[in-house]
């Protein structure tokens, strides 16, 4: 059992040795800025516009192209997120919104139809061996991301639907450290859900 145990340890540690810095960049600086995402800290965003550029030199190497061409979008948002932000910090607006039912309507109707034509898309014109998982993935997180950076309470509901299902893909194409990442970013979206109803619940009393 301890041999196996420490065989199982050192082959962690090699994986983690031929991680690209490009992946360990992306890793740490998303992992800062989702953390300061869950304490409304604007200076998340700028940060977010590091892990962006990373990963999307990742995913290019990986042949996840509906997660690389995400990372532009993000890159977008993240300008957005942060003009919104800081806008909103200075204005008596309460920044914490609640999605209604149609929203839920619409936004889980946006997923399956992003879902689907990315799918086609990918497994039509690319080289992609994952691609209606990777188009599933895309479509949560880019509905995720608009979410957040409108201040939408349940933003933090499907980033934990996206990273539960990022682990195993991220298992599948050998981005190890990236699946190891996307388990901690399941707690800290549960914890940034958990801080934002919080807030929101405080804005309406």
């Amino acid at each position: 059992m301890l041999l196996l145990e420490a065989s199982f340890f050192q082959l962690i540690v090699d994986q983690f040795k031929h991680t690209s810095w490009q992946e360990w960049l992306g890793v740490i600086s998303g992992f800062i800025c989702i953390y300061l995402a869950t304490k409304e800290n604007v200076l998340s965003w700028p940060i977010s516009i590091i892990s962006v550029v990373a990963y999307a030199w990742v995913f290019y190497d990986a042949k996840m192209y509906g997660d690389m061409a995400l990372q532009f979008y993000f890159l977008c948002s993240a300008f957005y997120g942060w003009y919104f932000w800081i806008n909103n910090k200075a204005s008596d607006d309460k920044p914490i919104t609640n999605l209604s039912l149609k929203g839920w309507w619409i936004a889980g109707g946006s997923v399956l139809i992003l879902s689907a034509v990315l799918g086609l898309y990918l497994d039509k014109y690319t080289d992609t061996n994952v691609p209606y998982e990777d188009g599933f993935c895309t479509a949560l997180s880019f509905v995720a991301q608009l979410m957040l950076t409108r201040k939408i309470l349940q933003n933090w509901i499907l980033w934990i639907i996206v990273d539960l299902c990022y682990i195993p893909l991220y298992i599948y194409k050998n981005l190890n450290l990236s699946a190891v990442f996307y388990a901690f970013l399941v707690a800290i979206a549960i914890k940034g859900y958990l801080d934002w109803r919080k807030t929101y619940r405080e804005q309406t009393n």
